[in-house]
């Protein structure tokens, strides 16, 4: 992918990636949509955690693939979130949806980095002014 933002954007290996995040969608349970997605992200301690959708039949309970992720962040040990890819059963790049974009910044390093349709692009810039821990800390202190 071409990347549309300067410095620490071209020290993430994106290709590793959007390899974990195409081998997530193996695992994806979509008898219902048939709309497989996979999503991996790198961590602050430089480990690759990855997830898939699983849906049901009352839809409303399906799991989104970053929530599968971040399942598997915490099953790993913890930690923050620097950089994220999704993608389709076409293997194109998408964007994760707003509950999804919440469920990432919950998780994510201060700048977190995001693969999306237009770019690479920080957990601020697809979700500005989100409400979550560090506000939370913030009033804490």
């Amino acid at each position: 992918m071409t990347d549309s933002r300067p410095g620490e954007a071209n020290a993430i290996d994106w290709g590793s990636l959007r390899a974990a995040a195409v081998a997530a969608l193996d695992h994806a349970y979509v008898p219902y949509s048939k709309y497989p997605v996979g999503a991996a992200a790198l961590t602050d301690a430089g480990r690759i955690v990855s997830g898939c959708n699983v849906e049901n039949a009352s839809y409303g309970l399906t799991l989104c693939a970053e929530c599968a992720l971040v399942g598997d962040l915490h099953m790993g040990g913890g930690g923050k979130l620097v950089a994220f890819v999704c993608v389709n059963g076409a293997e194109e790049t998408i964007m994760p949806c707003g509950r999804c974009r919440q469920l990432l910044y919950e998780h994510s390093a201060e700048g977190m980095l995001l693969e999306t349709v237009s770019g690479v692009r920080t957990i601020d810039e697809v979700l500005p002014d989100a409400f979550g821990p560090r506000d939370l800390e913030r009033v804490a202190e």
